[in-house]
């Protein structure tokens, strides 16, 4: 049998706490507040839902989804983990001993209606922010029968939904292996999570960006996370200046611009990198 140096809630808890730790451009971290969710927040969360996340293999997705944002709104007034469960929710179903890139495949193709109702319960108790109001599948309305339909009508609006609907691509495909290239370069947790955020905000507009400011806004976001990784690597100042650029500019406007997306997509790719051994142990930062 194969032996797991950390056990899923671990690998959920720690994954979050190291997305919210290391510093990131217009995201909370540890030197950096929003009015109204600190960085004590997000590492509350972090601990509540490691035994909800350690129980997912033997539940529901939705189950796992509603109970872990009902755990952490007895804590946290605020929406700090709802993306991020939805993400780890399915990666955790699929069996320790199974890949995840097939297995969440099997996971995804299993949803019902009773992880429909689940999950539209977990969004309206997380009181997720910018959702608005669409024609199909409306998180004010009736669960459908179907969630993974759900998810894909919400795929081109929503990255979040995006994963259920091409069958977590863009974390398992595209994250996950950008933060083993830069360790794998002999870079640390720090640098690899850093250059992770900005590769993802250049290839994809933020889907709480947009739905909050509107998609030229989350354009605009994209448009600067490209120029910096164009300025050269991490530490030179070209680069180093263009990053703080975006830092101040996402910050700005009351944190509207917060790329709240971004970082769900980034914990999701630490918790399959985590559980998979691709970040080893001891961490090296």
């Amino acid at each position: 049998m194969q032996r797991h140096s950390l056990t899923l809630g671990q690998c959920a808890s720690l994954a979050c706490l190291l997305e919210v730790s290391i510093p990131k451009p217009g995201n909370v971290h540890r030197g950096a507040d929003f009015e109204n969710v600190t960085f004590y927040h997000f590492a509350a969360a972090a601990g509540l839902i490691a035994p909800i996340i350690e129980a997912a293999p033997a539940r529901r997705v939705g189950e796992t989804i509603l109970t872990a944002v009902a755990s952490t709104r007895l804590a946290v007034a605020t929406n700090t983990n709802l993306g991020t469960l939805m993400l780890m929710a399915p990666l955790a179903k699929v069996p320790r001993e199974a890949p995840l890139a097939t297995g969440v495949v099997r996971v995804l193709a299993e949803l019902d209606a009773t992880d429909a109702r689940c999950v539209y319960e977990a969004i309206r108790l997380a009181q997720a922010g910018g959702l608005g109001r669409v024609d199909q599948a409306d998180v004010a309305d009736d669960p459908p029968a179907d969630l993974l339909a759900a998810m894909r009508l919400a795929a081109d609006r929503d990255l979040v939904a995006r994963q259920y609907a091409n069958n977590f691509a863009e974390v398992l495909s595209m994250v996950v292996p950008w933060l083993a290239g830069e360790m794998n370069q002999g870079r640390g947790l720090v640098q690899a999570v850093r250059t992770a955020q900005l590769r993802l905000l250049a290839e994809f507009p933020d889907s709480l960006i947009a739905r909050k400011c509107g998609l030229a806004i989350a354009e605009q976001a994209s448009a600067l996370a490209r120029a910096a990784l164009a300025a050269g690597p991490p530490g030179e100042d070209a680069h180093e200046e263009i990053v703080a650029e975006l830092d101040f500019w996402l910050r700005s406007d009351g944190h509207r611009r917060n790329p709240g997306t971004t970082a769900d997509l980034l914990a999701a790719g630490l918790f399959a990198a985590l559980r998979d051994g691709i970040i080893e142990m001891p961490l090296k930062f």
